[in-house]
């Protein structure tokens, strides 16, 4: 993990906490770069799994704090992963009771219509061709996730299958 310690995702104030993920050192670094220059508070992960470890969705079944879950803003993943896909990883996200409504952007220097498609439709909020600009980072922030959605309950997660990934593009412009 990178920038933040695994203690938590916090959004202070205006401050959004991005869990921001990808396998490529120099792209993880340029990204949390970029979104710390916009004044977000990055945690970085180099795989699915150890975001998903994170997240508190590893192998085994944990108890999560749905009020620890809320602190979360976004996830932005790298499509293109060794050992888990980003929509693998957002697929995952996207069945647990306690995450699901956590916004996921998928990035990827592949403009593959079929995957950019198939991601949007399986949950994504966008999809962002690489290298990201400011341009790209400065939209994050109409995805971010409302605190009071949440309740303060414990759920448990466990273990459920992983899916096929592809890549997709924005919601807002496929409308």
């Amino acid at each position: 993990m990178g920038s933040s310690s695994a203690a938590g995702l916090s959004k202070e104030g205006d401050e959004l906490h991005i869990l921001a993920v990808d396998d490529n050192i120099v792209e993880r670094l340029f990204v949390e770069k970029l979104l710390k220059g916009s004044a977000y508070k990055v945690t970085t992960a180099d795989n699915g799994f150890r975001a998903l470890e994170y997240l508190g969705l590893g192998d085994e079944p944990y108890v999560i704090l749905k009020s620890n879950i809320s602190k979360i803003s976004l996830v932005i993943t790298d499509y293109c992963m060794p050992g888990m896909t980003g929509y693998e990883l957002m697929k995952k996200i996207k069945e647990s009771p306690g995450l699901k409504d956590i916004p996921i952007v998928i990035m990827s220097s592949e403009n593959i219509p079929t995957r950019i498609e198939k991601c949007l439709e399986e949950g994504a909020e966008e999809f962002m061709l690489k290298p990201l600009q400011q341009s790209d980072v400065k939209r994050l922030r109409c995805h971010e996730t409302s605190r009071e959605r949440f309740q303060e309950n414990p759920i448990e997660i466990g273990h459920k299958p992983f899916f096929p990934m592809t890549n997709g593009a924005s919601k807002t412009e496929q409308n």
